[in-house]
């Protein structure tokens, strides 16, 4: 069988951090559609486990031996540690010269992976970001309310905190490397506030954002981790982001 260097030919160009947490029921579809979608590319995939009880790490350990250890890679922590330092911890092993973040839970298709790199060269963007929030992009598989308190919540910060790109807190992103470290180390935010800041903070560093219509399709398999905790927190690193940026 092909390693990853002899397919891919040598360093991988995308590294691709999945953060997970009881995803063994998604990680490994999501890492044979990335395969799928991205037969051209030299990438690698991060899987950032923090320490799921339901067997995540027995199946990255099997893709591992199917796909090659050096195109998924196993980056464990011992416990649930928060999404912001999921993406330093992924972004320290990381080797391309790009950076892609996407949730394992199916949400974030790998088939837009060829359209945000296609925008990526044609405009030579420093971040380029799904949104479901232009045309041809959506949400499939919410309720009203849910779609009501997602856009409220976006038109809120748009107004407040003008950040340059429409969709503040999806999380399925493709940044150059050197951009990715700069403006993830300014980032105090966890949880749900730490997309929208990232996007803010590298609106007003001056970085070039493009976007790519993405249609978010809520998770199949698992619970998801949104709750009235992260509401109250989303309103509260607003007005933090408001007072600091």
């Amino acid at each position: 069988m092909e390693t990853g260097a002899e397919a891919g030919g040598g360093r991988p160009e995308y590294s691709i951090i999945v953060p997970t947490y009881n995803e063994r029921l998604n990680v490994a579809l999501i890492v044979y559609l990335i395969f799928k979608h991205l037969p051209d590319s030299k990438f690698e995939i991060i899987i950032v486990d923090d320490g799921s009880p339901d067997g995540t790490q027995d199946v990255v350990k099997q893709l591992q031996q199917l796909y090659g250890e050096d195109r998924v890679l196993l980056r464990a922590r011992p416990r649930k540690l928060g999404l912001g330092t999921a993406y330093m911890h992924g972004l320290k092993h990381a080797s391309g010269e790009f950076v892609v973040i996407m949730d394992a839970d199916l949400s974030h298709h790998p088939k837009y992976l060829p359209s945000f790199i296609r925008k990526q060269k044609e405009t030579g963007a420093d971040i380029v970001t799904g949104t479901r929030y232009v045309s041809n992009g959506g949400v499939h598989g919410w309720n009203l309310m849910r779609k009501v308190t997602s856009r409220g919540a976006n038109v809120l910060a748009q107004t407040l905190l003008q950040p340059g790109a429409s969709d503040l807190t999806g999380s399925f992103r493709l940044y150059k490397r050197s951009v990715l470290e700069d403006v993830i180390s300014c980032c105090v935010s966890k949880g749900y506030v730490f997309q929208m800041e990232m996007i803010v903070r590298a609106t007003r560093k001056g970085y070039h954002i493009e976007e790519v219509p993405i249609t978010f399709v809520d998770r199949v398999f698992g619970i998801s981790k949104l709750g009235g905790s992260e509401i109250i927190g989303y309103l509260k690193g607003l007005v933090y982001l408001l007072l600091t940026t």
